[in-house]
């Protein structure tokens, strides 16, 4: 018996804080590699180390760590390995702003000084967001703790890429990627940010060679590019052309005559049907460049200047030389007109510059052969994606998957451990720093300035992390790993190179289940952005309300494949079941005086009906609760707990409970005690998953007992919650007949409530109740539960019988086998009674409309399989008869005005 009490309210912070400290210091979260457990394993999707906590994270990881503690729970041995990742470009940027405000740049450092500073800002403000998962609850390995850029990792990543460019699967080539003319280096695709923008369309007459006066118009948002047209392009089936092609047109401004090729990709229902190429600046454009042969003419520097290739517009930045090339095509007569147009305006994430299309040399991963076996993983059902439909989008991406750019043009990062030489041109490249040309040997070599995508290293995350390329007890263990939780917008970015790496270099998909999570948007479905003001902040929310019901929350509303609708309100309502649950707790606390588990034999306990109903709906929960966590069905798990908890054993059982616990029969005070403790006990592991920092508290106070199977393998009782099995459905509490016995007696208590809710009939007021029913057994069950019938209630006199008539003043309300009449005549308003039955006859209308409507359709009726059929007539019938009884009500209440 457990001497601790319960403070009369829940106040989160210290309680979290001092379980979050218990639990990491008792090493409750590290995953044991020589455990006999079943291993389950989640690797994190490791947020930036600049990063700071917001909701897509929140969500992201309270779904992880339910996972986690639920897994731990039901027996597993669970790895839940964490890190961060270096985010080459943010974590440059945040350094190079602290030297801006020095009055410097990283060029007055040097390299290696630069990077020194940026590890120095790691050491010093980096990785903020670890402790901030932690006030979340998540229950990481933090002993395991990786950095993509930590020295084990950067062996990993060092020995993919030389494997891969012995494989061939590694080149170099000059193709066109997105360019930041501020950072000076390549972006990947979920690098830029896309915005959409008010913007014009300019349309340009570019004359046709050897046929004065006559000219084709190109539509344009850009101007600035056409120094760089090798071509205008019609559709090949389009008739108004038809004699265009092979024919050459004057390239305005430049005077450069440049081929008219047809080719599928022009639209011919758009603008004018001709539109110009520019294989160096339009990625389409670079795709019919390539088809047709056009030269690559590049006209932007590094920093988005143009260059000689501009001819009499060199020097003039990108911006300027679009006004200025507008005025000179307007001057010349060539610029027909200007329409406003809408487009999407794409800008580097970090620095918001808007990016350029730029043809540079880069490094890319030729992903054909690595896709392929990616691609059939997920058909073959080795790795499925959660919900559904994304498989689809991950095929479509597969399916149609270009060579993957990995090298960027920042100093923060994996170099690239390639060594140019000089003398003969060979590159070398190996996993040690080599001092000759490993073809000639010549010591003028150096090294490739560039380094590898962020999301190179990333790819190798659940393998890399766990010790490969070296042969560990971890990998032997946990992979591959069981599940990833991830956001759909990095299903291909990040995803997709996983499974082609973890394939290439572990022989075996890297995590069994993928489930995409969906975004959480604002109360009104708006994305969440700081310019609309409509963020919310999770650690405001958690200092406001509490971490555990801010993971309810994330929890109650993640349904598969739907945007959480998040707002402030649904955390408060969900602040108010914790509550909820702390008051059940310390009624159920201050009622087991003198409880002692182990001195009770379950066998020589007096059940009742009430209590063979509340083990049975708790059997109930724990089934289901246990199926929606196998099939990611969070929300369902926690509306079954929050419907349990809230409506069943608070509601229903602790009010059922008062008179056995301030009864006179000690067997059935001992019973109850027994099964408010049982319930309670069963409830909070049933919630931990979910809300772990309270019910760690609550759970801590019980008396604990051999039937709670809580002993551990020394016989000592778990010191945790979350060491303790997760509950699961048991035969001996399956009582069926009770629960349905049980639910009748309830249904006839709401009738009441119900009737006396509606005619506001004050609490304190007692009422006379006539209990009518046409079978012996219901007449049987009501007698048997008569004295709670009348406590719960309010009942004066309570008259139970067979075919009882109604009385002329009754208002009545069926309930099950029976009618519930409840004598009107001096105790409601009867105008208002009238109003009440309209109303309720009113809803059976609609419900008797939809039934006839389903029931009239042949096509239900002839498909539908004949049981459903039968319910949906046996529904009608009822709604009907509900409706024949309120009709006949409101008749005799008229007969009282």
């Amino acid at each position: 018996m457990s001497n601790k009490e319960l403070a009369k309210g829940y106040e989160p912070y210290e309680v979290e804080k001092k379980w979050y400290d218990e639990w990491l210091g008792k090493g409750y979260f590290h995953a044991d590699e020589a455990s006999p457990r079943t291993p389950y394993s989640i690797v994190i999707p490791p947020p930036n180390v600049t990063g700071a906590l917001h909701m897509g994270h929140a969500l992201n990881n309270t779904l992880q760590d339910i996972l986690c503690r639920w897994k731990r729970m039901t027996g597993h041995s669970v790895l839940w390995m964490p890190g961060t990742d270096h985010a080459g470009i943010a974590t440059q940027n945040v350094v190079e702003r602290q030297l801006a405000a020095e009055g410097k740049d990283r060029h007055d450092l040097g390299r290696e000084a630069f990077i020194e500073r940026v590890w120095q800002w790691k050491a010093e403000s980096g990785g903020q967001i670890i402790g901030q998962l932690k006030r979340l609850g998540a229950s990481c390995d933090w002993e395991r703790e990786r950095f993509t850029m930590d020295a084990g990792l950067s062996k990993a990543v060092r020995t993919v890429f030389v494997k891969l460019y012995e494989d061939g699967l590694i080149y170099r080539d000059n193709r066109l990627i997105n360019w930041c003319p501020r950072c000076h280096t390549a972006l990947s695709d979920i690098e830029v940010e896309h915005e959409e923008k008010k913007g014009h369309l300019w349309h340009i007459r570019y004359p046709v060679v050897g046929q004065p006066g006559r000219f084709v118009t190109v539509a344009t948002t850009r101007p600035e590019t056409m120094l760089g047209d090798t071509a205008v392009a019609v559709h090949p089936e389009d008739e108004r052309y038809a004699d265009l092609h092979g024919a050459k047109v004057l390239l305005p401004l430049v005077n450069r005559e440049i081929p008219v090729v047809a080719d599928e990709y022009v639209d011919r229902e758009f603008g004018t049907g001709v539109v110009k190429i520019t294989p160096a600046h339009d990625f389409n454009d670079f795709e019919v460049g390539a088809r047709h042969g056009l030269d690559k003419i590049n006209v932007f520097d590094e920093s988005g200047i143009i260059n000689a290739a501009g001819h009499q517009y060199e020097g003039l930045d990108r911006f300027a030389v679009r006004t200025k090339i507008v005025e000179d095509l307007e001057a010349a007569g060539l610029l027909e007109k200007i329409d406003d147009h809408g487009l999407s305006v794409g800008g580097c994430y970090r620095c918001k510059t808007v990016v350029e299309p730029y043809l540079s040399l880069q490094w890319y991963v030729k992903v054909g052969p690595l896709a392929e076996r990616a691609l059939q993983a997920v058909k073959d059902g080795r790795t499925r994606i959660l919900p559904k439909q994304w498989e689809n989008t991950y095929y479509d991406w597969m399916e149609n998957i270009r060579d993957w750019c990995i090298s960027r043009q920042i100093w923060w990062g994996h170099r690239i451990p390639a060594w140019f030489c000089d003398h003969c041109g060979h590159i070398t490249v190996s996993m040690d720093d080599p001092t000759a040309c490993s073809q000639c040997g010549s010591d003028e070599i150096r090294q490739e300035t560039d380094v590898l995508d962020t999301w190179f290293s990333s790819a190798l995350w659940p393998f890399s992390t766990m010790g490969w390329p070296d042969k560990t007890p971890e990998l032997k263990q946990f992979y591959p790993t069981a599940t990833l939780v991830t956001g759909f917008d990095i299903l291909f970015f990040w995803v997709a190179r996983m499974m082609m790496m973890g394939l290439h270099f572990m022989d075996e998909v890297p995590f069994k289940d993928v489930y995409i999570h969906a975004l959480v948007r604002d109360a009104h479905g708006q994305k969440m952005s700081k310019s609309k003001g409509n963020v919310i902040d999770p650690l405001t929310v958690i200092d406001q309300y509490g971490t555990d019901a801010f993971r309810f929350t994330l929890a109650a509303f993640a349904a598969q494949g739907r945007d959480i609708k998040l707002a402030e309100e649904r955390i408060s309502g969900y602040r108010n079941f914790c509550n909820k649950v702390w008051n059940a707790a310390r009624f159920t606390m201050m009622n087991l005086e003198g409880f002692e588990p182990d001195a009770l034999v379950f066998e020589d306990l007096r059940l009742s009906e009430s209590d063979e109903w509340i083990l049975h709906r708790l059997n109930e929960t724990a089934r289901a609760t246990n199926q929606a966590l196998e099939e990611y069905r969070f929300n369902e798990a926690a509306m079954t707990l929050y419907q349990f908890t809230w409506s069943e054993f608070c509601d229903w059982y602790l009010e059922l409970s008062k008179q056995e616990l301030y009864g006179d029969d000690p067997i059935r005070r001992r019973t109850t005690q027994y099964v408010l403790w049982t319930v309670l006990e069963h409830l909070l592991r049933l919630l931990h998953p979910i809300m772990p920092f309270i019910t760690e508290e609550i759970w801590q106070t019980l008396p604990k007992g051999d039937r709670c199977s809580l002993r551990g393998s020394g016989g000592d009782w778990q010191p945790s919650i979350m060491l303790a099995p997760y509950p699961q459905a048991r035969e001996d509490w399956q009582f069926e007949d009770a629960a349905n016995r049980m639910e009748q007696v309830m249904e006839v208590i709401s009738a009441i409530r119900t009737i006396r809710g509606e005619m506001e009939v004050p609490p304190s007021r007692e009422i006379t109740v006539i209990l009518s029913t046409g079978s012996q057994h219901a007449q049987d069950l009501a007698c048997l539960f008569e004295s709670k019938i009348k406590s719960m209630a309010r009942v004066g006199q309570l008259t139970i019988g067979r075919d009882l008539p109604r009385p002329e003043d009754a208002s009545v309300q069926p309930a099950g086998e029976f009618q519930v009449f409840v004598p009107l005549k001096g105790l409601v308003d009867v105008a208002e009674e009238e109003k009440r039955l309209l109303k309720e006859i009113g809803k059976l209308d609609k419900e008797i409309e939809q039934f006839s409507k389903k029931l009239e359709n042949p096509s239900f009726v002839d498909r539908a399989p004949a049981d459903i059929v039968a319910k949906e007539k046996a529904k009608l019938a009822d709604v009907t008869a509900k409706k024949a009884v309120l009709e006949e009500s409101l008749e005799k209440i008229k007969k009282l005005k």
